[in-house]
Formats: C-alpha cells, sequence, structure tokens
C-alpha cells in the first residue's frame, strides 16, 4: 500500500529525516513512536502529501507522488488518503453528518451519495442517533469518531493518524484504539498511527521506533497479520 525509499527531509540547516525506507501493507496497522522531535510526524506529513520531500521516492497504492503537481497532489490525497489528528478538526457550525460528508463534497460526490455513505459509516461507528448534532453537542470521544468517520467517507487506501487519542481521556482512548482495529477486521482499512501511548504502539501488527530520522527498530508481532 505505501512505499518509501530513501527518505531525506530538511528544513534549513536541519536535517530532519535522514534516509528512511518503509512498507506497508494493505490491511496493516503500523504504528510510529520516538521521542519529539525524532521526525515522526514530519514522516506522517510526507506519506501523507501534506509535505514534500527532499530526496527518495513514495508510492501509494501503485502510483509515485513526487511528480505529482500541486493539484494533482490535492485530488490524489482527496482520494486515497484519510487523517485523522489529536484534534478533530470538526467545523462548528455543521452537522456531525454535514462533517463527515465533506470530503467527499470536495471530491464531487453527489449529496444524497454522500449523506448514505455519512450515515452508513456513522452507523458503523455507533453515532447513527447523532446525524443531526452540532460538534458542541458531541462528547471528545463523539467527536473524534465523527473525524475517523469522515477520514472514511471517501474509501482512502490509508488512514493517517497523528496522536489521536493524544487529546482523550484514558477510557474513551481505549474505545478509539479498539476502534481502529474494528474497522481494519471489518473493512480492511491500512492505519499508519504516530502515537506517544505505549499501549496503542504496541497493539500494532509492527511498530516502527524513529531514533533521529532514521528508523531504529521495527517491532513484529508472534501472530500473523489478520
Amino acid at each position: 500500500m505505501i512505499i518509501a525509499e530513501n527518505i531525506h527531509k530538511s528544513y534549513g540547516s536541519l536535517k530532519v529525516l535522514k534516509g528512511i525506507s518503509l512498507e506497508i501493507k494493505k490491511g496493516e496497522i503500523v504504528s510510529i513512536v520516538g521521542a519529539s522531535g525524532a521526525g515522526k510526524t514530519t514522516l506522517l506529513h510526507i506519506l501523507g502529501t501534506l509535505d514534500r520531500f527532499d530526496q527518495g521516492q513514495v508510492t501509494i497504492n501503485n502510483e509515485k507522488i513526487s511528480g505529482l503537481k500541486d493539484k494533482q497532489l490535492s485530488e490524489f490525497r482527496n482520494r486515497n488518503i484519510g487523517f485523522v489528528f489529536q484534534f478533530h478538526h470538526l467545523l462548528p457550525e455543521f452537522t456531525a453528518l454535514e462533517n463527515v460528508c465533506i470530503p467527499a463534497f470536495i471530491a464531487k460526490i453527489g449529496r444524497n451519495e454522500a449523506f448514505d455513505k455519512g450515515k452508513e459509516l456513522l452507523d458503523l461507528l455507533n453515532l447513527g442517533d447523532r446525524l443531526e448534532h452540532k460538534p458542541s453537542e458531541l462528547s471528545g470521544g463523539e467527536q473524534q469518531r465523527v473525524a475517523v468517520a469522515r477520514a472514511l467517507v471517501n474509501d482512502p487506501a490509508v488512514v493517517l493518524a497523528d496522536e489521536p487519542s493524544g487529546n482523550l481521556d484514558s477510557k474513551t482512548s481505549e474505545e478509539l484504539h479498539k476502534l481502529f482495529f474494528s474497522l481494519r477486521d471489518k473493512i480492511g482499512q491500512t492505519f499508519v498511527i504516530v502515537t506517544h501511548n505505549n499501549e496503542l504502539a504496541d497493539m500494532a501488527d509492527r511498530k516502527l521506533t524513529i531514533v533521529d530520522g532514521v528508523i531504529q527498530r521495527a517491532s513484529f508481532p508472534d501472530l500473523p497479520l489478520k
């Protein structure tokens, strides 16, 4: 699903990524851990096409992204990548259903089709009775589940999550972690998760540790992928 080859990234004289290579399979859940400033979020932004790399190559869903111009890159991102961030970034003036459907509207999917898909996802995430609620009427965990549904609405090849439970209490965090694995089992979704949460990181199929801009260690479970 994702192949990154010898990725380098600098900001001025600061070298953040120093030759990272990795492969992520379809339906795999991979966690990325490391100290603050190690390069985790920079790598995630590059894999998500939010930032360009200086050297190397990234292939997502069999398409090399380095040759894409800005507009093409935006369209590719909208079709192929879903994002879940630490803060849900829901638009306060819109309902849960409308927030979920925004990426579909950007992709020029018809309103009825988008709403049908949004309702299906919110039902799947046990939010079928919250369709018309505004973000201020939802709990923190419910808001983050709406954000997950929004990430899934265009059937992306991969979902990238940056500290997805960092703003949640421990009980709600655990529920969110279980949700990712449930979605993998139900719809075969691929997840790449940057996290400081050791419990979530250790639940993943693989754990990649970044130290000073390079991958130091990859942990594999004893059990095969589901």
